[in-house]
Parts: C-alpha cells; sequence; structure tokens
C-alpha cells in the first residue's frame, strides 16, 4: 500500500486550467482517469487525510504510485478527451458499463455502392445509419420483413451479391419481390441508393408524408382503373401500418428524445435509455456497472451519456443525438456534457430532467426498467448454483466457520418515529430465500424507540421458541417462555414451530444490534449459532467482541448474498410495518370488539347508520341484526359504552355542526412532519 504523500505534486506544480489527469499504479498501469475544471483544488483533494476521503477514493490512492495530467482548453475538450482515455486504458477504479456493445441494431450501409440493410453489433462505422438498439435480433428481422415489400432494398451478403452477378440470376427475395435486385440490373445503383434512403427516412419516423403519398398514388390507380396496381399500393400501404403499430407511440408531438434512468445501490447501478424518435419508443438498451468509484446519480448519469453518445463523433450524420436528452439528475456542472452534445449534433440538445406531463411518465416507466434490470441482475447471481455454493463459501472463509452457513437468518427492525416497532427475520437456505419459513415481531417488551433492545428481544423471543421445540424432544432443559414472534399459523391456529436452528445468524446493524444478539444468546445459553452484524453505510460485516469490522472484497459473491439477505429483512420489515401504521391510522371503535369481524361490523353500520345511532342501541336491537347473536351484542354494547363518545364533527367552510354523521368519521389521520421509516 503506498502513501500517497511519496507522489503528492508540489501545490505550485498543478496548473489551474481545465484538464485530464491520470493515477498510475507502480507497475505504470492507468488505475483511473478523472477530469476537472480547475485541475489544481480538483487533485489537491486526492491527498487530504485518507480518513476524509470516501474508502473507494482512499484505496485509489493507496494503490497508485504517480500522477499525472494533461492541460486542455476548454471543459469539453476535457470531457473527449476523458471519454477516449478511459477508453484507451480501461482503469480499474473508473465507472465501466457492461454490456454497452451486445445490443443488435438495424444498420444501412450507405456507404457502399449498392446499400445493404442489416443486423449490426459492435462499434459503430462512418457512413452507417443505425436504427434501435433493440432487446432480440429477431425483433429487427420481423420489422426488416414487413418493410422490403415496400422498401426492396438488398439484405444479401457481399458474397452472395457477387455470386448473383456472376450467374446474371438474383436470389430467390429477387423473384417474390422483396429485393429490388439490382445485382442483375432491374434497378441501378442511383435508383435503389433513392430506396435505401427512402428506408432510412421511414425508420427515423418521417412516415406521415410517405403514407399519404402511398394512398393518393393508390387512388389515381383505382380512378384508372388500374386495380391489381391499387391493390399492391393498398397491401404496401397495410404493411407499413404493421410495421409502425410495433412501436407504440408515448410523445404526443412526434419528439425525438432519449430518455434515460439509474438504479443504484451501494455496490452496483443499472442504467436504462429508451431510444424515442417520432414520438414512438424505436429502442432500448440497458447495462450494470460496478460503482468503484465515489460516484452520485448525477456522475452515473454522465458517465453513462459519455459511455452512450461517444462513438458519435465518428458518425458522418450524428442522428444518434437527439434533439433532447431526459434524466434523472444533471451532471455538475451541466454546461460542458450540453456543449459537448450540442458539438456532437451540429444543434442546439436540450439536456434536462422532465418535470411534468407524457415526458415524466414516461421516464418513471424507464426508472421502473432500471430497476427491474437491478433487481433481475442480482437474482441471476443469486439463482446461479456455481455462485451460490462460492457465495457461501466466501462467507465461510471470512468469517472463520467450520462449514458453510447452509440456513441463515437475518433480523431487522423497523419503526416511525419510535411508533409501531416490529421486526422481520427472513430465511435464506441454501443461498436462497424460503419465504414460507419468513416471521414477524411486534416489539412488547417497552414501548418507543429503541432498535438495541427491540434487537435483544427478538432474537431472545425466537431462540427462546427454538429451545421450547427442543424440549419437547427432552433434549434441553429451557427457561421459563416469553411471547414468541407473529407468523403464519397452523391450521388450528398455533404458531408454527422454529424447529430449526440456523448456521448463521445475521443482524441488520453494527457492533450495538450485534452486542445486543449476542447478550441474548449467551443469556439462553446458546453458543452453537454464528453471528454477524452487516451495516448499511459501507458494507461492513461486524462479529461479536470485534473492535474492527470484517471487510469483504467489493466484488465478493459472499457480500452479494450478505447484502440481499439484509435486504430482503428490511423489505419484510418494512412491509409490516407499513401495514400496522395503516391499520392503527384507519381503525374504528368497532375494532377492538373481540370476535367481530369486518363482514359483521359492516353489517351493524349498515343497519344504524352511523357509531352514534349504533352506540344508543340497545341488546334487543342489536340482536336483530342478521348474524349477531345476543352474546355478541352484550359485548358490543358494553365496549361502545366504555369509550367516550367523538366530538361532534364541524363543517370547516360553513361552521355548522354535523350531527348525524358526526360519527361516521371514525379515522382521524394527525398532520405530522414528514415520515422517516427507520429500517
Amino acid at each position: 500500500m503506498a502513501d500517497p504523500s511519496t507522489y503528492r505534486p508540489a501545490p505550485g506544480a498543478i496548473p489551474i486550467s481545465p484538464g485530464v489527469y491520470k493515477f498510475r499504479d507502480a507497475h505504470g498501469r492507468v488505475i483511473y482517469v478523472g477530469k476537472a475544471k480547475s485541475l489544481r483544488p480538483r487533485l489537491s483533494s486526492y491527498f487530504q487525510d485518507l480518513a476524509g476521503l470516501h474508502p473507494r477514493t482512499a484505496t485509489m490512492v493507496t494503490t497508485a504510485a504517480s500522477v499525472e495530467w494533461t492541460v486542455v482548453a476548454t471543459e469539453v475538450e476535457a470531457l473527449q478527451l476523458e471519454y477516449s482515455w478511459i477508453k484507451e486504458f480501461d482503469p480499474r477504479f473508473n465507472v465501466k458499463y457492461r454490456d454497452d456493445k451486445s445490443y443488435p441494431e438495424l444498420a444501412v450501409t450507405l456507404n457502399e455502392e449498392y446499400p445493404r440493410v442489416q443486423v449490426m453489433r459492435g462499434a459503430h462505422k462512418k457512413g452507417v445509419r443505425y436504427f434501435g438498439p433493440y432487446g432480440h435480433a429477431w425483433a429487427i428481422r420481423e420489422t426488416v420483413d414487413l418493410l422490403l415489400r415496400v422498401f426492396p432494398v438488398r439484405t444479401c451478403s457481399n458474397g452472395v451479391f457477387k455470386r448473383a452477378r456472376q450467374v446474371g440470376r438474383p436470389c430467390l427475395l429477387g423473384y417474390i419481390g422483396k429485393c429490388a435486385a439490382p445485382c442483375v440490373g432491374k434497378v441501378t445503383a442511383d435508383e435503389h441508393r433513392a430506396l435505401a434512403e427512402d428506408f432510412c427516412d421511414f425508420m427515423a419516423g418521417r412516415t406521415g408524408n410517405y403514407l399519404r403519398r402511398l394512398e393518393a398514388q393508390m387512388q389515381e390507380a383505382a380512378e384508372e382503373l388500374e386495380y391489381e396496381k391499387a391493390a399492391r399500393l393498398r397491401d404496401d400501404i397495410g404493411a407499413l401500418k404493421r410495421a409502425m403499430e410495433k412501436n407504440a407511440i408515448v410523445l404526443a408531438d412526434a419528439t425525438d428524445a432519449d430518455l434515460l434512468a439509474v438504479a443504484e445501490d451501494e455496490l452496483e447501478a443499472a442504467v436504462q435509455i429508451f431510444h424515442v424518435r417520432g414520438g414512438r419508443v424505436r429502442g432500448q438498451r440497458g447495462w450494470v456497472t460496478d460503482k468503484v468509484e465515489d460516484v452520485d446519480t448525477a456522475g452515473l448519469v454522465e458517465h453513462a451519456l459519455q459511455q452512450l453518445y461517444g462513438a458519435a463523433a465518428a458518425d458522418e450524420r450524428n442522428e444518434s443525438v437527439p434533439r433532447e436528452v431526459l434524466v434523472p439528475a444533471l451532471p455538475d456542472p451541466v454546461g460542458p456534457i450540453r456543449d459537448w452534445l450540442s458539438e456532437l449534433r451540429g444543434s442546439q440538445v436540450d439536456l434536462r430532467i422532465p418535470q411534468r406531463g407524457d415526458k415524466k411518465d414516461l421516464m418513471a416507466t424507464v426508472q421502473r426498467n432500471a430497476q427491474q434490470a437491478l433487481a433481475l441482475h442480482k437474482t441471476k447471481r443469486a439463482s446461479d448454483l456455481t455462485t451460490r455454493s462460492r457465495a457461501l463459501q466466501e462467507i465461510a472463509d471470512a468469517l472463520e466457520l467450520d462449514s458453510v452457513p447452509l440456513r441463515i437468518e437475518c433480523f431487522d427492525i423497523s419503526h416511525l418515529q419510535g411508533e409501531d416497532v416490529v421486526a422481520s427475520m427472513v430465511v435464506f437456505e441454501d443461498g436462497l430465500a424460503r419465504k414460507g419459513e419468513y416471521r414477524r415481531f411486534q416489539i412488547k417488551g417497552f414501548a418507543g424507540q429503541d432498535d438495541v433492545r427491540s434487537m435483544h428481544e427478538v432474537i431472545g423471543r425466537r431462540f427462546r421458541r427454538y429451545l421450547q421445540e427442543r424440549e419437547q424432544t427432552g433434549e434441553w432443559a429451557v427457561p421459563e417462555a416469553d411471547d414468541e414472534g407473529e407468523g403464519p399459523r397452523t391450521e388450528d391456529g398455533r404458531p408454527r414451530r422454529f424447529a430449526y436452528p440456523p448456521q448463521l445468524l445475521v443482524v441488520d446493524g453494527g457492533q450495538p444490534q450485534v452486542a445486543a444478539a449476542k447478550r441474548a444468546l449467551d443469556e439462553l445459553g446458546i453458543d452453537d449459532v454464528a453471528l454477524c452484524g452487516l451495516a448499511k453505510r459501507l458494507e461492513e460485516v461486524w462479529l461479536p467482541g470485534e473492535d474492527d469490522p470484517v471487510v469483504l472484497p467489493r466484488s465478493s459473491e459472499g457480500l452479494y448474498l450478505l447484502q440481499r439477505v439484509r435486504d430482503e429483512a428490511h423489505r419484510f420489515a418494512i412491509t409490516y410495518q407499513r401495514a400496522k401504521r395503516s391499520k392503527r391510522l384507519t381503525a374504528g371503535e368497532l375494532d377492538s370488539v373481540p370476535g367481530l369481524g369486518e363482514t359483521r361490523r359492516r353489517a351493524l353500520l349498515k343497519h344504524f347508520g352511523s357509531l352514534k345511532k349504533l352506540r344508543a342501541a340497545t341488546v334487543d336491537e342489536l340482536c336483530a341484526v342478521p348474524g349477531i347473536g345476543r352474546r355478541t351484542a352484550e359485548t358490543v354494547a358494553a365496549v361502545l359504552s366504555s369509550r367516550t363518545p367523538a366530538a361532534p364533527a364541524v363543517n370547516t367552510a360553513t361552521g355548522e355542526i354535523i350531527e348525524d354523521g358526526a360519527d361516521e368519521v371514525v379515522t382521524a389521520v394527525p398532520r405530522t412532519a414528514p415520515s422517516q421509516e427507520t429500517p
């Protein structure tokens, strides 16, 4: 590990001009590339006290052995040079989006004498028009098959084309009318190029004029009694409309825009991009990246824009850059990236965050796709048997366990400002979630907010229940039982058993939560269950009695598994907490009547019309309601008589007291500050 002070440049030696800098390791390899509006303050920030740096930045500067920089004239030039160097050196500490060249695109080779329509992958070539990208190559071929009857551009390879010219006979597509057969001279090179350009115009969204021209030709042919020609034009129009229907209209104003959304967690980020041309979604692509550098959402957006449009500089027409680019967060500063995009396009590019209307709604759809892509990426990692086995082995090695933890239980506490405090227990077996084994807990031992005390109570209750189950077999003697956690119940109403102990117990939190869980286990005499905590801030793994955490490598499959277990516990806990909060806020007086379900509550309110009249009813009047027996009626009357009637409702507009309907409103949602849900 290098000391950054050994290669720190003298402060006066660093220029204050815009520029791009490179950190190299001891072997001379470039490990990080960055840009700056002013090099001096930016580079000086890397050489402060390591304790003040982000952990990833601290790792980078201690890995590096030297730094160098290149001065440029403007921030736009710095942006371009940074992109070029990232592509050239592939630095390990820079954000790099994977799979950026894997999506198929529809390409028209206008740089050839006889342009060809084909599926292409990889870097863009000069003189080739691209449309897409598409999710699957078959989607491109379906679209092309529909359009070839109207625009019979050649789709054959160069070898097939040369062979047809030699033998003087076209291929099958030339015979069935899906190729103009320039190979045998049925059309000239100029006529064939005109067909290819019409094809490109249609794919670019300029469809209205062409359809109207075909419809006019069809009407003219029909008036001149050329019915076969009119029928052929009619079929051409139908084929074009079917091709257009494959891309739904999402923006009514025929907008050309790219929409970019980001979903991220502490370790990874997923980017989704929708390409909208002529108001229609013409293509979609997505990337996943490891967050190897300290970067926020705006920084991820900037890297994605560089990755997306960096190859546009080599394009002849630069139509890959649309008029609008919509993003979730603007890079800081936004001027250089906007000027760079405008320079690539050759005209002004509007880079902004959508605030309202259809574009904001479409951005929400793109955001959901990004979140799904990130979740799917994690699920694929977790569902692979080899990956799961490696993850479990890495956990066992890092925590020094005797065997791999085939059963992992994770606990999390959730509350809203100290109210409705609940806990969750999720179970993973062989690296996969066992949702049938999940449990929920209400914190009953005390009131208020105390995550450490709550964790102690929940762990104690879970393992006390486990010892009870073992006692039934006569194996262990156990202390007096406490309340068990809430969870799925058996047919006779009893809570299901906590019969199986975990090999690894994970708590959501750091040293305090781990210490509380350890204390609960010690009180019950349990010493054969491994315990650790996963802290959110830096994804550190804490062991009981240790002053320093175990830091798993950021690319570790074991860390991914622990993170997924922790996130699932958080999701399950907060879902239960929200349900309890919603039930509390919407609860009425009848909800507290023992044995009175939802159906009979509705029947009572429907029969009497309001709680005020229900409260004044006698037992005999209550018994007159279908489904209400005398014992239930007596219970309802006793509960309602013990409650203080609510204050009458007031019409705030007129000041009038609403007598009859006053008690129909049984819920009042208090006005509070914005909620802060604590996991």
